[in-house]
């Protein structure tokens, strides 16, 4: 396969992307994920960490539209142009290229400078323990404020869930807020309010596995900025629900769909298996 580079912040760093096959391979990197479609972790080479994304462009007739509508690599340098124009923080990619064959795309490849001590939002809600509450309410609503600001600005995502939110600063108003999984960013002139809540209840799924209803509800309103008046908010709230119950449906469909047909046999199985992911590797 030939490697085309796309972007690269010096030449030193265009010669690491060219090898990033060899160098994923090799015993300076240390893994945070590892599938059939994606490989992602921290690369340690001349006293520098940095981390690097590899990621598969799945069947040859997908590698030949990738060619028309952008690979992951190309789509990360857009997401990083688009919030870096905005003024929001988010990793900076240090080099970009795609693995071509046969002029289809077979794999793109991101080296992105490492966010040190950045933590996922669930890890900096619940530090301290649960019964932290005031602690749970500040950081709802400093997330809820910047991405309000990042709708605003006429900014969203396709994939907002807090894993792809990374939380630095030790505590109040030393937090700073990174947007992962740049290949998702889009800008439109007005971001409509369908596409705001949709964002939301992609978070909203995401979060529910450690925060109760009342307080994903008091992070819906740190984002509106104020409580809407009774019949507003259950205006709102009613339009919001039916995104999520959607939303839900067709994750269900999907799984549904995708999900492979066993005999009882094989299932009563494979029913314990279980899977690690990292919480900074970007989805799939």
């Amino acid at each position: 396969m030939r490697m085309r580079i796309l972007s690269a912040r010096t030449p030193v760093w265009a010669g690491v992307v060219a090898q990033a096959s060899q160098l994923i391979d090799g015993p300076g990197f240390q893994p945070l994920k590892r599938s059939s479609k994606t490989v992602a972790g921290f690369l340690a080479m001349d006293g520098t960490t940095v981390f690097i994304k590899r990621v598969g462009e799945g069947a040859w007739l997908k590698g030949w539209l990738r060619r028309l509508g952008g690979s992951r690599a190309r789509r990360v340098i857009r997401g990083a142009a688009i919030l870096r124009a905005g003024g929001f923080a988010r990793p900076e990619p240090l080099a970009a290229a795609e693995a071509r064959a046969l002029g289809a795309v077979r794999a793109s490849y991101v080296i992105s400078e490492p966010l040190d001590g950045a933590r996922v939002m669930s890890q900096v809600v619940l530090a301290g323990g649960r019964r932290r509450f005031h602690h749970r309410c500040a950081v709802l609503a400093t997330v809820a404020r910047e991405i309000r600001r990042l709708h605003d600005a006429g900014i969203y995502t396709l994939d907002l869930q807090e894993t792809n939110l990374m939380i630095t600063g030790g505590d109040g108003p030393e937090w700073k807020i990174y947007f992962v999984d740049l290949e998702d960013f889009r800008r439109a002139r007005v971001v409509s309010m369908r596409r705001r809540m949709l964002n939301l209840v992609h978070l909203d799924r995401t979060i529910g596995r450690f925060l109760p209803r009342s307080q994903r509800l008091r992070f819906f309103y740190n984002y509106l900025g104020r409580r809407p008046a009774h019949d507003d908010a259950r205006r709102l709230l009613t339009r919001y629900f039916a995104l999520r119950a959607r939303a839900q449906r067709r994750a269900h469909a999907d799984r549904t769909t995708t999900a492979p047909a066993t005999s009882p046999t094989v299932r009563s199985e494979t029913a314990g298996a279980t899977s690690l992911t990292h919480v900074r590797a970007a989805r799939d």
